[in-house]
């Protein structure tokens, strides 16, 4: 059969499939109970049918709110406040890819040859253990514990557009692992089993966890509080800390003609998770700027804690991966990266920075700035349509 066998191509068939999930999990997350208005809204919108051309029912931009509007219906996307979680929905649309759109045939041909040391086969397998349940990690946190507390429509699109993300992220490692034949129950379940993986989920994993205590809200301070440190510990560490040493490890190959399919791959999850961390870093500082209150001396304190902690979680980790230097990478350089990365997210949040570490991979900033990519389909180079300069 042809590729267009069906009558329609493949990009469409894709693009309608995506329409059609966001549609589902918009439904679902907006509307509880269909027979009552309600519960269309977490920002309470009226049941009462409102007199036609009542201007004064239309909803004020100015009043939505990113966490516990009571003015506006949630459910109104327009007109938008925060222009700047619509321009990131519309940069994850931009660049949407597939896992099965790379071509794997060289990294199977080098995985199954004597061309890798024991050693490289050691990092490779650490870092698909450690994404491939980390992944899934970020997007069930989106899912139940981030999206029903913001109450910002324009947010919430960018947030079901990331969870869709998360999960091609993990359904890349998925690929990887099916393409190299490798055991899956050893790579899903090494954050049972290998203690620099799973010291760093279960950081996570408490966060996620204080969100979904019963009677959680973000409407008293502490509520928020715990709020705010939950994005603090998915965006600025997990997306921005915890997975910066994986990026370079597995790029360093790319950089050096091997597992290349492992790396386009991986260069396409960074491309998404600089937007995930800029959205998220925005996220933070508009709930900081509308709730002054709950951003205080103690709180700012608490994480700074949590990021110290985070970058010896990553040292770590960086330390079980390449216990022996190799690709010219060795844990010194690790830590001196992971502090510096550290130090950007500390600028980003407007504190203070703790370490003053220089960079030791600068190569990783042009990495970070593609402009082009391989497209797969019609096999030539195209423009990639993203922003021209993404905060990494």
């Amino acid at each position: 059969m042809g590729r267009h066998a069906l009558g329609v191509p493949p990009k469409k068939r894709m693009q309608k499939k995506f329409a059609d999930a966001l549609s589902l999990l918009y439904s679902v997350f907006s509307i509880t109970k269909t027979t009552h208005f309600t519960t269309m809204s977490c920002c309470n919108a009226s049941t009462t049918r409102p007199d036609l051309h009542d201007l004064s029912k239309r909803i004020n931009p100015e009043e939505k709110r990113l966490v516990n509007c009571k003015q506006v219906d949630v459910n109104q996307l327009m007109p938008l406040k925060y222009q700047w979680a619509w321009e990131y929905y519309i940069k994850g649309c931009a660049n949407h890819w597939m896992p099965n759109e790379v071509p794997m045939q060289s990294d199977i041909e080098l995985w199954k040859s004597n061309r890798l040391t024991t050693q490289e086969r050691h990092v490779i397998m650490r870092n698909l253990g450690f994404f491939s349940t980390a992944e899934s990690l970020v997007g069930n946190n989106i899912v139940l514990a981030i999206f029903k507390h913001i109450t910002n429509p324009e947010a919430r699109q960018y947030l079901l557009r990331q969870a869709f993300e998360e999960a091609i992220h993990t359904h890349t490692f998925q690929y990887i692992v099916e393409s190299l034949s490798l055991d899956q129950r050893e790579v899903f379940n090494m954050y049972h089993e290998v203690n620099s993986i799973h010291d760093k989920d279960a950081f996570e994993m408490t966060l996620t966890s204080a969100i979904m205590e019963e009677g959680f809200s973000t409407e008293t301070t502490e509520g928020l509080q715990t709020f705010l440190k939950n994005l603090v510990g998915f965006y600025v560490i997990m997306e921005g800390v915890f997975f910066y040493s994986g990026f370079v490890m597995l790029l360093s190959f790319k950089r050096q003609n091997k597992m290349i399919g492992v790396g386009q791959q991986f260069e396409y999850i960074m491309r998404d998770e600089s937007i995930h961390l800029n959205f998220g870093i925005d996220l933070i500082n508009g709930i900081r700027s509308e709730n002054p209150e709950a951003w205080t001396p103690q709180l700012e304190q608490e994480v700074r804690e949590m990021i110290k902690k985070a970058v010896e979680l990553e040292v770590a980790y960086a330390e079980d991966c390449m216990p022996r230097g190799i690709l010219g990478l060795n844990a010194t350089l690790f830590r001196d990266y992971v502090q510096y990365i550290a130090d950007r997210r500390f600028d980003r949040l407007n504190m203070p920075l703790e370490y003053g570490s220089k960079n030791p991979f600068p190569w990783m900033s042009e990495v970070t700035d593609l402009s082009k990519e391989q497209n797969f389909f019609e096999r030539k180079v195209t423009e990639y349509q993203k922003a021209a300069s993404l905060e990494w």
